[in-house]
């Protein structure tokens, strides 16, 4: 008789052999998750949600929603992240259970938008807050075409980029020190913003204007689809100010106990971010009423809250606060989206010599490559209208991994999975179900965030079809 075939799982290397170093510890992990998702967000995309749906009771109702669907794809992610600890995560789980294309789609994409314009996004906040303590990092462009140009904000924020990408160079350890000691401070800023906005002074007029009665609190509007629609509107602020969760699962080969720590990591990092988001939007509620929220100057949620408290000393403060999340949240990105490339390259899908490593063990042309196309996402100004565009691809993304779960189970039943995603198979799928029913909602009432999205990440397919050839004539 002959011994059955070998699950397809035992021909995936599981220990990375191209020299990158396992120096991440379960504490590093976890500062990468809630580094990486505490960017600007936080401080000011309360304004937005507001504006979408009115009451106190609904704002928070999205953070708890968008916070409950993203630690539930956490813990779907913590599943294939234990089975296959390799560089580049996310892109793995995609080549194993769909095959190279789709995985060279969510690459591509990444490079082009996802992480390099989010790399810019938080750039720019950075010097954009910046300015209040230094007028000369102004937004006026200095010399330019149209919306593309240099700036001091601009030039500020690629002064960021290339001081985090230099350090990170340096090798895996000085980024970990970087991403632990900024997000140890942003952690504690929230907390900062916790406490005095709803324990040391909270405002008595906003908490009656917001908690006063039910009719406050719930405002007077009747559920409908027009609210459902606006609803679902908000849920991107939300989610998106608590995405980059994923971005541990890059680094799996370089944690130390990855199929134990990158798991727990996500649990952890998610769920302790989460806590934090909807306890700070309490915060705010306690400093201003809801109208005042949907009003704040230039958004600036946390400014406008810390304002009351403290005057205009408490505005520079929240301005600290933010340079400090946002450059933590820059390095985490940087850090780990460089070896998702450094996994294409590998796979020959890429430039070859973004599988390099340097002296110092980390993929240094990656590194260069993710910097270079970050500043001139930066000088273009094009990065906040891209990240929007390519909300509706990110979120397909995301239900095509958590829906690998499934796949998975079915495709490598007697594969060892030191992690089993927890409520399976009811929390992956309510995952998906949620995830599927925004992209409907954004489909119908944002068209214009959706189909230029698809057509960024479609347009991977003739470059993967050229890599493919390559590798033919080879």
């Amino acid at each position: 008789m002959g011994g059955s075939a070998p699950d397809p799982v035992s021909t995936l290397v599981v220990d990375e052999p191209a020299g990158l170093r396992a120096g991440l510890s379960l504490y590093d992990a976890a500062a990468i998750v809630a580094g990486d998702m505490i960017g600007s967000g936080i401080f000011i995309v309360s304004a937005d949600i507001v504006r979408h749906v009115g009451s106190p009771a609904a704002l928070l109702s999205v953070w708890i929603v968008s916070g409950l669907m993203t630690v539930a794809g956490a813990l779907a992610y913590g599943e294939l992240a234990a089975m296959m600890p390799q560089a580049g995560g996310q892109y793995v789980y995609l080549r194993e259970a769909y095959g190279g294309l789709w995985a060279f789609l969510y690459g591509w994409t990444l490079l082009l938008v996802i992480q390099t314009g989010t790399i810019a996004a938080v750039a720019v906040a950075f010097a954009r807050f910046g300015g209040v303590i230094w007028p000369a990092l102004g937004a006026k462009l200095w010399f330019g075409i149209g919306s593309v140009g240099l700036s001091g904000e601009r030039l500020g924020a690629i002064a960021v980029i290339a001081l985090l990408t230099a350090a990170n160079l340096r090798g895996l350890n000085l980024g970990r020190i970087v991403q632990n000691s900024f997000t140890a401070a942003k952690l504690l800023s929230l907390l900062l913003i916790i406490i005095v906005g709803c324990l040391i002074a909270p405002n008595v007029v906003a908490r009656v204007a917001n908690f006063g009665s039910a009719a406050a609190f719930f405002g007077t509007q009747g559920w409908s689809l027009g609210m459902a629609a606006a609803f679902g509107a908000a849920m991107v602020g939300g989610l998106f100010s608590a995405d980059a969760w994923a971005t541990v699962t890059f680094t799996a080969s370089e944690v130390r106990d990855p199929r134990r720590d990158v798991p727990l990591s996500l649990a952890i990092g998610t769920g302790a971010v989460i806590l934090l988001y909807c306890l700070t939007n309490v915060a705010y509620l306690f400093q201003l009423p809801a109208p005042a929220i949907a009003h704040a100057s230039d958004d600036r949620v946390a400014a406008a809250a810390m304002q009351v408290v403290w005057g205009h000393p408490g505005a520079m403060l929240t301005a600290v606060l933010v340079m400090i999340s946002t450059f933590g949240c820059a390095n985490g990105l940087i850090l780990t989206g460089a070896r998702v490339i450094y996994a294409m390259a590998l796979d020959g899908v890429l430039f070859k010599a973004a599988g390099r490593l340097n002296r110092s063990s980390v993929p240094s042309v990656a590194l260069v490559i993710q910097g270079l196309w970050a500043a001139i996402l930066t000088l273009s100004g094009t990065y906040s209208e891209l990240l929007d565009y390519v909300i509706f691809a990110q979120l397909g993304f995301y239900v095509l991994t958590v829906g690998a779960v499934f796949m998975l189970r079915v495709a490598w039943p007697a594969v060892s999975r030191p992690y089993h995603a927890w409520g399976y198979p009811w929390v992956p799928a309510t995952y998906i179900v949620a995830a599927l029913a925004l992209m409907i909602d954004l489909l119908i009432f944002k068209p214009g965030y959706t189909w230029p999205g698809l057509l960024i990440a479609l347009s991977g397919m003739p470059v993967y079809g050229y890599y493919m050839k390559h590798q033919k004539l080879n």
